[in-house]
């Protein structure tokens, strides 16, 4: 209890979204550590797993030419990424997907 409260009084939820006295401290030590230039702090797997797509299909319109609204995100099966509309959709488990549908175009 004494750690979660001090803890508590620094910092209780961290955010892009908005400053606060911790995030230039883990943004130069995640970079210096995994020798990046920038990274991108996520709450949430759903959060990360929809930005990786959205980096993904961006990369692959601006610098592969894929013509634009045709990429196609591949995920394995029985993966698990979250309960978004979109990763319910690029589930193989029949309690994931029905009656949750229609989903999210280009995956498969």
């Amino acid at each position: 209890m004494k750690a979660f409260t001090e803890q508590a009084c620094k910092i209780t939820l961290t955010s892009r979204a908005f400053h606060n006295t911790q995030l230039g401290e883990l943004a130069s030590y995640i970079t210096g550590l995994l020798g990046y230039e920038r990274f991108i702090p996520m709450n949430t797997g759903v959060e990360a797993g929809e930005t990786a797509v959205k980096i993904i299909r961006r990369w692959a319109y601006r610098d592969k030419g894929v013509p634009e609204d045709e990429a196609v995100v591949l995920y394995p099966y029985n993966n698990f990424w979250g309960r978004s509309i979109t990763a319910r959709g690029t589930s193989s488990n029949p309690k994931m997907t029905e009656g949750f549908g229609p989903f999210t175009p280009g995956f498969d």
